[in-house]
C-alpha cells in the first residue's frame, strides 16, 4: 500500500524533514544505537562491583535460578482459540508473559555472569519465541476475520501490541548479549534478525493501513507502543541502510501524529493506568529517538505538551499507592511501574515535582525493577547511573490539579499532606477512550484511601472491546457516582458530554460546576447542575445536584448513585457512615434530601477484589418526581462518631 502523505505535526515542525533521507547520516551505528551498556561492560554488569543496582540484581537472579530445570511456559493452540470460543484472551496472555518474563530474568543474569549456562537459557528463550506461531495477543489479531480461523495465520502476521513487545525484547537481548550469542550459540541472532523482518519490520512497511497509527485521527496509546517498539527494533536489528532510514522516519512520522494529539496540560483521557503505554511510551521513544541521533533529534523538551505530560502522574496521585482511576484504570495500579523513565524524562524538561514524585516510589531494595515492565523498562532501571544515586524523595501532592482537556479536577486540603478529604471531580464526554459513562461523577479521598469510588475495571474479555462493552456493570454511569434520571441511565457516545463547565481553585474552596442535560437524552432534562466542592475552612466535600426537568407524571423517580469502599452503615434515613479501607478513618454521608437504599455487589473479579476486598456498597438516593429541586450529598471525616472540621467537631 502506498505511503500516506506526510503528516506534518510537532516534530515534523521542529525538525522539517524535507525528503525521505533527512535522517541519512544522522543516526548511531546499530550497535551505538541503545543506551544500555551491553554485557562485556563489565564495569556496569559485574556482580557485586559492577555499577548496576546490585540489589535488584541479586532478587533478579533468585528468581531466575528458580526457573532453571523447568519447563518453560507453552502457549497453546487452544489457549489462542478461546477468545474466539469463549471470549477468555486472559489464559493465552499470562502464558506468553510468564515466558517472557522469564527470558527477561535469564537475559539479566546472562549478562551478570556471563555463564554458558544462562547463555544456553536465553538462546531457549529467544528460539522459543521466534518459534511461537504468532507474537500478537489473540483479542487483537484479525485472523478470525480475515481468514475465518481461530488460530494465528502464519502468512499474515498481525503487528500489535504483543507483536511489538516482543520484537522488542528480542533487540534488547541482541542488544545485551550479542557478540556473547554469536559465539556461544551461532545463529540465534541471525534467527532474531530473520523473524523480526518476517513478523513486524515487513508488515510495517508494507501495511501502512493499521488503526494505531491514527491516520483517522483517533490516535491512543497504541501508538506510541508500538512505535516505540518498532524503533528499537530498527536500531539495534538493521544494517545502516536507507531502508533502516525508511524505517525510522515512519516511526517519528507515527509518534508525531500522537504528540500532535496530546493536549497542551499533558492529560490523557485513557487515565493514569493507560498513561504509562501511551504518553509514556511517546517519552521513552523521543528519548531513545535523542540518543541514536547524538542528540540532534530532541523533542521532549521542546514540546510543550511532552513537557507537561511529564506531571501527569503526580497530578491523578491520592496517596501512598491509591490514584484516580478514570476509565479502565485501578485505583491501586501496580507500583512495579517504570519510574526510572519519568525520572529521566522530569531531569530532561526540569520538572523537579515529577521527578520527586518518581524517586518517592522507588523501592531501595530494587524490587520496582521488575521483569513485569518489559525488558527495555529493566535494564533502564538497573543501569541508569542517575535515577541509582538520586537522594530520597517525597510525592508533591499538589493542592489544586486542574485538567481542562479532559476536564478533571483534584483539590486535596493542604498541598504535601494526604490529610483530611481529597475531591476528585471529571466532567469529559462519554466517547472518551476506555470511557465508561461517567460524566459528572465524583471520588472521594480519607487520607488519601478511596471512600466513595470509582470501581475501575475486571479482567478483560472480548466483550471489554466489543459492542456489549456496556453489559459490563463497572462500565455503566449506574455504578458510578452520578445521576439517574428518570431512569435514564447515560449512553455511551461523545455527544454525551458536560457543558458550562467551570472549574475554580480559592484559597478556602475549590470546585467543579458542569451542566449534566445533553448526558441524558430523552429524559426532558432542561439542566442538571452538578457542582462538586471541597470547603477547606470546614473540611467537607459536597456534591450538589439541581435540576429543571420537563413535566411528566408518569416518569420514573430521579436518584443519585454513590459507590463505596469499606464497611458502610445506614444511620438514618439520608445518613450513612463508611469506615474507610485501610483503616483510614471514617466519613459520615449525608444527603439534605431523598432517602438512602444500599445494595452489596459482591465482587469475584481479581482485578477488582484485589482493590477493594470482597465487596463495594452502592448507596443510592431516591429523589422523588419533582421536575424541579436540589439535593447536596455532604462528605465529612468523623471521630468516634461526631463530624469533625477544622473548626472542632458537631453533634
Amino acid at each position: 500500500m502506498a505511503d500516506n502523505p506526510r503528516f506534518i505535526g510537532p516534530l515534523a515542525e521542529l525538525w522539517a524533514p524535507r525528503s525521505p533521507d533527512w535522517l541519512d547520516g544522522i543516526l548511531l551505528a546499530p550497535e551505538e544505537s541503545l543506551p544500555i551498556p551491553p554485557a562485556d561492560d563489565r564495569a556496569v554488569w559485574a556482580p557485586t562491583v559492577g555499577s548496576a543496582d546490585q540489589n535488584a540484581l541479586a532478587a533478579i537472579m533468585s528468581r531466575a535460578d528458580d526457573d532453571l530445570g523447568r519447563p518453560w511456559p507453552i502457549p497453546r493452540a487452544t489457549q489462542y482459540a478461546r477468545y474466539f470460543r469463549d471470549g477468555d484472551r486472559d489464559e493465552y496472555e499470562q502464558t506468553v508473559f510468564a515466558r517472557q518474563r522469564r527470558l527477561s530474568r535469564a537475559a539479566v543474569a546472562a549478562a551478570t555472569t556471563l555463564a554458558p549456562e544462562w547463555l544456553d537459557e536465553v538462546a531457549d528463550g529467544v528460539i522459543l519465541l521466534c518459534e511461537q506461531s504468532s507474537w500478537c495477543w489473540p483479542a487483537h489479531d484479525d485472523t478470525h476475520r480475515r481468514h475465518g480461523a481461530v488460530l494465528p495465520t502464519a502468512s499474515s502476521p498481525f503487528l500489535d501490541l504483543g507483536a511489538g513487545e516482543v520484537v522488542a525484547q528480542l533487540a534488547w537481548i541482541d542488544h545485551l548479549l550479542g557478540r556473547e550469542l554469536d559465539e556461544h550459540v551461532p545463529g540465534v541472532c541471525a534467527r532474531i534478525r530473520h523473524e523480526a523482518a518476517l513478523r513486524v519490520i515487513d508488515p510495517f512497511l508494507t501495511r501502512r493501513d493499521w488503526h494505531w497509527i491514527g491516520l483517522d485521527g483517533d490516535v491512543h496509546n497504541w501508538n506510541p507502543w508500538i512505535h516505540g517498539n518498532v524503533l528499537v527494533a530498527a536500531l539495534a536489528l538493521m544494517e545502516p541502510s536507507p531502508a533502516r532510514d525508511r524505517v525510522i522516519g515512519l516511526v517519528v512520522e507515527g509518534l508525531d501524529r500522537y504528540v500532535a494529539a496530546l493536549p497542551p496540560d499533558g492529560a490523557t483521557d485513557e487515565g493514569y493506568s493507560y498513561w504509562w503505554n501511551g504518553a509514556c511510551r511517546a517519552l521513552e521513544a523521543l528519548g531513545l529517538l535523542a540518543h541514536a541521533t547524538g542528540g540532534r533529534l530532541d523533542a521532549v523538551s521542546q514540546v510543550p505538551a511532552l513537557r507537561a505530560t511529564v506531571a501527569f502522574p503526580h497530578r491523578m496521585h491520592l496517596g501512598d499507592d491509591w490514584y484516580l482511576n478514570v476509565a479502565d484504570g485501578q485505583a491501586r495500579p501496580t507500583d512495579q511501574q517504570p519510574w526510572q523513565a519519568v525520572h529521566q524524562a522530569a531531569l530532561r524538561v526540569g520538572d523537579d515535582l515529577a521527578r520527586a514524585h518518581a524517586v518517592a516510589h522507588r523501592d531501595t531494595a530494587g524490587a520496582l525493577a521488575s521483569e513485569a515492565l518489559g525488558l527495555g523498562r529493566l535494564l533502564g532501571a538497573l543501569t541508569d547511573p542517575e535515577w541509582l544515586r538520586s537522594p530520597p524523595m517525597t510525592s508533591p501532592l499538589p493542592r489544586d490539579v486542574w485538567l481542562p482537556s479532559i476536564q478533571v479536577l483534584m483539590a486535596r486540603p493542604t498541598a504535601g499532606s494526604t490529610a483530611g478529604l481529597t475531591l476528585a471531580a471529571k466532567g469529559g464526554n462519554n466517547g472518551e477512550h476506555h470511557n465508561h459513562n461517567d460524566v459528572g461523577s465524583v471520588v472521594v479521598a480519607l487520607g488519601g484511601v478511596p471512600v466513595l469510588v470509582d470501581a475501575g475495571r475486571p479482567t478483560y474479555t472480548a466483550q471489554t472491546f466489543g459492542p456489549d462493552r456496556y453489559g459490563i456493570w463497572t462500565m455503566q454511569s449506574s455504578w458510578h457516582g452520578v445521576p439517574e434520571i428518570r431512569g435514564v441511565a447515560q449512553p455511551a457516545g461523545v455527544r454525551y458530554a458536560a457543558r458550562d463547565v467551570r472549574a475554580v481553585a480559592g484559597a478556602s474552596t475549590t470546585s467543579l460546576t458542569l451542566d449534566l442535560a445533553l448526558c441524558y437524552p430523552e429524559a426532558g432534562v432542561r439542566s442538571w447542575r452538578r457542582t462538586s466542592a471541597l470547603d477547606r475552612e470546614f473540611g467537607i466535600v459536597t456534591i450538589t445536584d439541581t435540576w429543571q426537568l420537563d413535566a411528566d407524571p408518569l416518569a420514573p423517580a430521579c436518584v443519585l448513585h454513590l459507590v463505596l469502599a469499606g464497611a458502610v452503615e445506614q444511620t438514618g434515613d439520608r445518613s450513612l457512615l463508611v469506615h474507610a479501607l485501610e483503616d483510614a478513618g471514617t466519613v459520615e454521608v449525608e444527603a439534605s434530601a431523598g432517602t438512602f437504599s444500599i445494595e452489596v455487589k459482591a465482587l469475584d473479579d481479581p482485578l477488582l477484589s484485589e482493590v477493594w476486598g470482597p465487596e463495594l456498597v452502592r448507596a443510592t438516593v431516591t429523589l422523588g418526581r419533582s421536575t424541579a429541586g436540589t439535593c447536596t450529598v455532604s462528605i465529612r471525616e468523623t471521630a468516634h462518631g461526631r463530624a469533625t472540621s477544622r473548626r472542632g467537631t458537631t453533634a
